[in-house]
């Protein structure tokens, strides 16, 4: 059983979508040590972020696995699942969802957004990490189960089947199943929808606010969250890895060739420039912007490569020189009011 009183969460949470094989499928010997890192290294009580999605479950497995094989103690470790997704077996000759994402899976997994479905990818999520249970959990991706609607009717029973979910939510934490109740999506404006019927603990909004995306009606909608106590995890501030270096946006291939993509190459070569100029690594300035936004508790950050676990937690102490922030604008790569939202 749970006390009442919410998490305290610490700088960086850890994602682990690499546990399931996100891109490229890594070694279990590779996923151990990433897993390691991240226990040896957190200020405090590790917090794992996971879900059924993430490799039809092998996360899941591969977490619980790893945990066991350090010896964690089940106490000593915070898990966050992300809701919505059942591991089923694989039929086809690959993945139904996401297809072309994950690599070398076993299983496959089915969306179940829904009072009993939430119950089910609950239930089976603690199964599959084995001696540890989830204390955190929340609906994955509504954003995504609505944009499925094809007309106004289908999109109000859709959102009320992520309501029920919601509701299975509300009686795992009256029961002392789990200890809070969040939600993660790359619309905002859904999450927003949702808190409006949902008494949240936590949300985490990913692809949303970063370096390069920032909407000022998003800043406004934290600091209003923040008032009511809700804590905001900010998740993929490198907007899928196109502001570090590679060349997928929000999990979509760039193509250069296009006005847009030639767009987002231009404002990442100029502001690589910038962070050579000023010594500062691009993912650096890119934690620390989208980590000093008020009502902003924690970042969620995964990496598929052990080494670079230590400097991705000594990102939330990293000092960014106002002058680097200065130059920033004055390059238009962001808006001049930006910063007096930062804390």
């Amino acid at each position: 059983m749970f006390a009442k009183n919410a998490l305290k969460l610490p700088p960086v949470i850890y994602g682990t979508s690499g546990l399931g094989n996100i891109y490229e499928a890594i070694s279990y010997d590779t996923k151990l040590a990433i897993v390691k890192e991240c226990v040896d290294h957190s200020s405090g009580i590790p917090v794992f972020d996971t879900a059924g999605k993430y490799g039809a479950g092998l996360a899941l497995e591969v977490l619980g696995s790893c945990l066991k094989d350090l010896g964690v103690h089940p106490k000593n470790v915070i898990i966050s699942n992300k809701l919505a997704w059942y591991q089923t077996p694989l039929i086809t000759p690959e993945p139904t969802f996401e297809k072309g994402i994950w690599k070398e899976l076993k299983n496959d997994a089915t969306q179940k957004i829904s009072y009993e479905g939430i119950m089910e990818c609950f239930h089976q999520g603690n199964e599959l990490l084995g001696h540890y249970n989830s204390q955190m959990a929340s609906v994955h991706d509504p954003d995504e189960y609505l944009a499925t609607a094809t007309n106004k009717e289908e999109e109000d029973r859709l959102y009320e089947d992520i309501l029920q979910a919601y509701r299975a939510l509300a009686t795992l934490k009256e029961g002392g199943k789990i200890r809070s109740i969040g939600v993660g999506s790359k619309q905002w404006k859904v999450i927003r929808r949702i808190s409006a019927d949902v008494n949240l603990d936590w949300v985490m909004i990913a692809n949303s606010l970063t370096l390069h995306s920032h909407p000022e009606d998003l800043i406004e909608f934290i600091a209003r969250l923040n008032k009511k106590g809700v804590s905001i995890i900010n998740s993929a501030v490198f907007n899928g890895g196109f502001l570090i270096g590679s060349d997928f946006y929000n999990y979509i291939e760039v193509d250069k060739h296009t006005p847009e993509g030639k767009a987002l190459f231009e404002w990442r070569d100029a502001f690589f420039f910038l962070c050579s100029e000023f010594g500062i690594r691009p993912a650096e300035a890119c934690f620390n912007f989208g980590f000093n936004i008020p009502g902003v508790v924690s970042v969620a950050l995964s990496t598929t490569k052990p080494e670079k676990v230590k400097r991705n937690v000594e990102m939330s102490t990293k000092k960014i020189p106002a002058e680097f922030w200065d130059a920033m604008i004055e390059k238009n790569l962001i808006g001049k009011n930006v910063l007096s939202y930062r804390a």
